[in-house]
């Protein structure tokens, strides 16, 4: 199986074919991946280096010229480093984009404290404006980024090194109903629903399933 990112390098190098108004920027992070995308459309795959607040700037700046930007890098380099971009490029100047995360939490604890990004979901719950996504599959994650790029509106999409072993279908919105109980609830985030169900089996418990934490249901 693919990883979340192999599927975003994929899906989105397949949307910029499709779609003239998309553009990706990046910051060396994944650059590699859309060498052949960017041979395909140098204008519209732009890497700005190891400068992440320069990179929501451009995205920002290419979302107020009428493109419909994914910016991507590791988390901790896409809401913490940057944060007052993602605030006032996109949010103050009221704007549309979706920031491709990787790498969330503590995926990679060999990279140490810079690369861990724990707080990432609830930092970008406190702007206005944001849908939250955070798939639990490849499968889920090309649905959800496929979403947010047909749309104008802001989106945080949060992929993980971690996976659920099987997908699921992402019916509309809401959060999906994956076991019934009486004795409580656990809602289930994206790639924790394997660990939950496995948590709660034998228990008189409803275990929802979320892949789209902001809204709240």
């Amino acid at each position: 199986m693919d990883t979340m990112r192999e599927r975003f390098i994929a899906t989105t190098s397949r949307l910029l074919d499709e779609d003239p108004r998309l553009a990706v920027v990046l910051a060396e992070i994944s650059r590699d991946g859309f060498t052949r995308a960017a041979r395909r459309h140098p204008d519209r795959v732009i890497n700005v280096g190891i400068r992440e607040q320069l990179l929501i700037g451009v995205g920002a700046g290419l979302a107020l010229a009428g493109l419909r930007p994914v910016v991507h890098t590791f988390a901790s380099f896409l809401v913490e480093r940057p944060f007052e971009q993602v605030k006032l490029d996109f949010g103050h100047q009221g704007v549309g984009g979706v920031l491709v995360s990787a790498g969330g939490s503590y995926d990679w604890p060999a990279g140490g404290l810079t690369h861990m990004s724990p707080g990432d979901v609830a930092l970008m719950d406190t702007l206005d404006g944001w849908h939250i996504h955070v798939p639990g599959h490849p499968d889920e994650a090309e649905a959800l980024i496929r979403r947010a790029a047909a749309g104008d509106g802001r989106d945080y999409v949060r992929l993980s090194e971690q996976s659920n072993a099987r997908p699921t279908p992402l019916t509309g919105p809401g959060f999906r109903t994956v076991r019934e109980g009486r004795g409580g609830v656990v809602v289930a985030v994206g790639p924790m629903l394997d660990n939950v169900l496995a948590a709660t089996e034998g228990l008189d418990t409803t275990v929802l399933y979320a892949t789209t934490v902001r809204p709240f249901d």
